[in-house]
């Protein structure tokens, strides 16, 4: 079976499934009134039985019909079922990026920059991500390993959150501290040892793709922020780590404040103010990349902090790269009932909602202009909505070239492994699931030799 019939057996399977469903109970849709609760959840698990090839499990308040690449969810709080019917997939009009919050509309440069990105910037803080406290604590940096071998330099750099005593490292091949106590900042960098002054730096490269990161006389490195704020649905994780630090002893966290996901961007900013100080490093020309919620933090990073040249986000989806208004796979109501913590209280009462979100993934991109962006997504990785970060992608489009740059240069979906990539905005379906594929690496690679040059 090729994988363009099967993508399409896939779908009609999963409307199929909704469709029978849709018999039975309200589905609801957004920006309509949320149904109340069903009051037994038995009456929900006696809705249907699943189509041979499907599987149907309870787990905590959703129900999960579906295979791993294409997955129904219902969610009891809300009656709503994963969609994957492009007909009713747009729910609503896009937030316009180039008006402002007094309707006037931006026509310059000067005014998307000193009005409207911070207007956005003010939105995502507020009601999305959370800002940072004024009461976040300073970071002191140390350099506690440098070793040359052969043509690399490898160097590791820790940074001590205010004025807790820095853990242990983690043990080889553990993944790493569980951020439940002191919280710190770790930074691992290998870079040429044969550079002229600073050299450009991919935050999130190496593996596989080291040696041609490496030929092009750039770095890589990465930081590791599994010890500044736990990656837990727990509501209890705010207690801990950087974000624990700024609460006194019981005090719930404020509903403006900030998520694990702005906890993780902090830390790559704070991240930056060192690699400032390295005349190693060529400040001006680092990278950041990161995969699904990961790919989600770098984007908010970049966005948020303009000293970062580039970003690499890779099957970011919801509340990533994806447009929220386009229901398909995962959803706002996805996010709010299992990574609640990731976000700021004040996300919470989107949830059934979405219409009223003051915000999109297009936006998100956009403050990330004019600088390069690169996403990507994968053909049987529907629930991150591969579709809806293409749209995300273009619609972003009318900021990049309001400040001179090229935008994604087309406005329908490619096929799989047809990347756009001539823009500064650059989009790749490839043809697989919830990864980033070493074809991909050599496209971002390939892409970045535009922007990215060493000293000679």
């Amino acid at each position: 079976m090729t994988a363009p019939l099967r993508r399409k057996l896939f779908i009609a399977a999963a409307v199929s499934v909704a469709a029978l469903l849709a018999q039975s109970t309200v589905v609801f849709k957004p920006g309509t009134p949320r149904p109340a609760p069903p009051g037994d959840v038995r009456d929900i698990e006696s809705l249907t039985t699943p189509p041979p090839g499907f599987t149907m499990q309870r787990r905590n308040n959703f129900y999960k019909i579906g295979d791993p690449s294409m997955s129904l969810y219902r969610w009891a709080s809300s009656g709503h079922w994963s969609n994957y019917d492009e007909s009713v997939a747009n729910v609503g009009p896009l937030p316009d990026v180039l008006t402002l919050a007094n309707g006037k509309r931006v026509t310059d440069a000067k005014t998307w920059t000193e009005q409207r990105r911070p207007e956005i910037i003010k939105l995502y803080e507020t009601e999305i991500y959370g800002k940072v406290p004024a009461s976040a604590p300073k970071v002191k940096w140390s350099v506690t390993k440098t070793e040359t071998n052969g043509a690399t330099i490898t160097k590791e750099i820790v940074g001590q959150i205010g004025d807790v005593p820095v853990p242990p490292p983690p043990a080889p091949g553990s993944r790493g501290p569980a951020a439940i106590g002191p919280p710190v900042i770790r930074i691992s960098l290998t870079l040429p040892a044969n550079a002229k002054g600073g050299v450009p730096l991919i935050l999130g490269g190496g593996g596989a793709n080291a040696q041609a990161i490496l030929d092009r006389g750039w770095g890589y490195g990465r930081v590791d922020t599994s010890a500044v704020q736990r990656d837990s649905a727990d509501l209890a994780t705010l207690q801990t780590g950087v974000i624990g630090m700024t609460l006194k002893p019981g005090q719930p966290r404020p509903p403006d404040e900030w998520g694990v996901l702005r906890a993780w961007s902090w830390a790559m900013s704070r991240a930056m103010d060192y690699l400032e100080t390295d005349p190693q490093v060529d400040a001006k020309q680092v990278a950041i990349t990161g995969h699904s919620r990961f790919g989600k933090m770098v984007l908010i990073t970049a966005a948020l902090d303009p000293r970062f040249a580039m970003v690499f986000p890779t099957c970011a989806g919801e509340m990533g790269t994806s447009l929220s208004r386009h229901d398909w796979g995962e959803t706002i109501d996805d996010m709010v009932q299992l990574f609640a913590p990731h976000f700021a209280g004040n996300f919470v009462k989107y949830a059934g909602d979405w219409n009223k979100l003051p915000v999109d993934a297009h936006m998100l991109i956009a403050l990330v202009a004019p600088r390069p962006v690169f996403i990507t997504g994968g053909t049987t990785d529907q629930w991150s909505d591969p579709k809806g970060e293409f749209m995300a992608a273009a619609a972003a489009g009318p900021v990049y070239k309001l400040l001179g740059k090229k935008d994604l240069g087309a406005t329908e979906m490619p096929a799989p492994d047809a990347p756009l990539v001539d823009g500064d905005i650059a989009f790749n379906e490839h043809t697989g699931g919830h990864l980033v594929t070493p074809t991909e690496w050599q496209l971002f690679l390939k892409f970045a030799d535009r922007y990215f040059h060493a000293k000679s």
